[in-house]
């Protein structure tokens, strides 16, 4: 299911499963020094659907960022992961792997597969919303993307 918030300007993917961090990272974004539009899918298979502009995605705007968490339902986080950065059409946008691993061999894989970053969710409130926000400086405001 797409969760959409519409406010033009950059467009952000978030692949999340978790309501709780969905909502701290919505929180977290409305406090952007841009226009942030953050659409919202619960799965693997669904992210890839809303890249690739399946039904029920075909008008879904191309993101100017994902933010991909590794633990999914349907599909693995590592598994979209492989098929956006091997996807001629998908591999230029930048992916943030946002989850709660921080295991070597998560690191590495995520980082083998071209993840353009990796972070690890904080437990705190206060800490996740400070990543989120430190994400959004990064990404949408200091780094040039396609």
């Amino acid at each position: 299911m797409l969760e959409q918030s519409r406010r033009g300007g950059v467009e952000v993917l978030l692949v999340e499963d978790n309501p709780g961090d969905v909502r701290l990272t919505r929180e977290a974004l409305s406090e952007a020094h841009r226009e942030v539009s953050l659409n919202v899918v619960n799965d693997g298979l669904d992210a890839l659907r809303y890249l690739r502009r399946e039904p029920p995605y075909a008008s879904a705007p191309r993101p100017n960022l994902i933010l991909l968490d590794l633990n999914l339902p349907k599909k693995d986080g590592r598994e979209v992961l492989e098929e956006i950065k091997t996807d001629a059409e998908l591999k230029e946008i930048p992916v943030v792997v946002m989850t709660t691993s921080d295991a070597q061999a998560d690191i590495r894989r995520a980082y083998g597969l071209h993840a353009n970053c990796y972070v690890t969710k904080p437990a705190d409130f206060d800490a996740f919303v400070t990543l989120v926000k430190s994400l959004e400086q990064f990404w949408l405001s200091v780094a040039r993307i396609p």
